[in-house]
C-alpha cells in the first residue's frame, strides 16, 4: 500500500480544494504500529471519500469500522514570567521597583467530537487507511457529513456514533438511535455522561445496582413525606 504521504499527494492532485491549508492533514502515530491517518475538513470529506473509493491506484472499496471519540474541554496551565511593580522598603524608605515574577497562566482548549473511519481495499488487498473528522465543538456545532453514500457499511455505524456520542451526520438516510430508545436523553459514551440512579426500567439481580435502586426509592419517599408535611 502507498504511504500516507503518497496518498495525500494523490488526493491533492485530484481535488483542488484539498490543497488548501488544513483541508487534508497527516496525523502521525508515534506508536510501534505507526498507523498514521488523514484528518479531513468536513467541507472536502465527501469528495475525498469518493476519490479514495474510485481511484484506480487505491480502490479503497471497503469501510470496516466507524468509531467515535469524545474530546472534552482541556485546561492547560503554564508558567510565564511577567514584570510587576513591587513595593519594597530599603533602609526604612519605601520605594516601588520593577520585579520579574512567575505566574501560572491557564488556557482552556475547547473540546470536540471526532469520528474515525478505517478503510481497506478488497480488490488490491491493502489497508487500513484511517480517516478522521472533527466537529467544531461538543454542544451546538456537532454536524459532520455522512459517508454512507460512499460506503454503505457506514449507515448503521454512523447511527451508533450518533446515538452514543451525539454527532449529527448530514445526509444520512436514516439517522436515529440504534441502541438507546428514542426518548433517551444524552449520549452514554461521552466522558461527562452521568448515569441515572433510577434503575426501575432495568430489573437486575446485581447487589450494587439494587442498592442504588433502593436508595433512589428512599429519596423519593423522603421527598414525598416532606411535601405532605408542609
Amino acid at each position: 500500500m502507498k504511504t500516507i504521504e503518497e496518498i495525500r499527494e494523490l488526493i491533492v492532485a485530484a481535488i483542488p480544494a484539498a490543497a488548501e491549508a488544513g483541508a487534508v492533514e497527516i496525523v502521525l502515530n508515534p506508536s510501534v504500529c505507526g498507523q498514521h491517518s488523514l484528518k479531513l475538513k468536513p467541507e472536502v470529506a465527501l469528495e475525498v471519500a469518493r476519490f479514495l473509493r474510485d481511484s484506480a491506484e487505491l480502490r479503497l472499496d471497503f469501510l470496516s469500522n466507524v468509531s467515535g471519540v469524545d474530546w472534552p474541554d482541556k485546561e492547560i496551565a503554564e508558567k510565564v514570567k511577567v514584570t510587576k511593580k513591587v513595593e519594597k522598603e530599603v533602609d526604612g524608605v519605601k520605594t516601588t521597583v520593577d520585579e520579574v515574577v512567575e505566574e501560572v497562566k491557564k488556557q482552556v482548549i475547547p473540546g470536540c467530537l471526532e469520528v474515525v473511519y478505517h478503510l481497506f481495499s478488497m480488490e488490491k488487498r491493502t489497508g487500513p487507511l484511517t480517516l478522521r473528522m472533527k466537529t467544531v465543538n461538543r454542544t451546538d456545532q456537532v454536524e459532520l457529513p455522512s459517508l454512507t453514500y460512499v460506503w454503505r457499511s457506514a449507515e448503521l455505524q454512523e447511527r451508533e456514533v450518533f446515538d452514543l456520542y451525539g454527532v449529527k451526520f448530514a445526509g444520512h438516510p436514516d439517522l436515529r438511535r440504534i441502541m438507546m430508545w428514542d426518548e433517551f436523553k444524552d449520549h452514554p459514551m461521552r466522558r461527562d455522561y452521568v448515569e441515572p440512579d433510577d434503575f426501575e426500567y432495568e430489573p437486575t439481580a446485581h447487589d450494587q445496582v439494587l442498592q442504588r435502586a433502593h436508595e433512589h426509592r428512599a429519596k423519593l419517599a423522603e421527598a414525598s413525606a416532606e411535601r405532605v408535611g408542609e
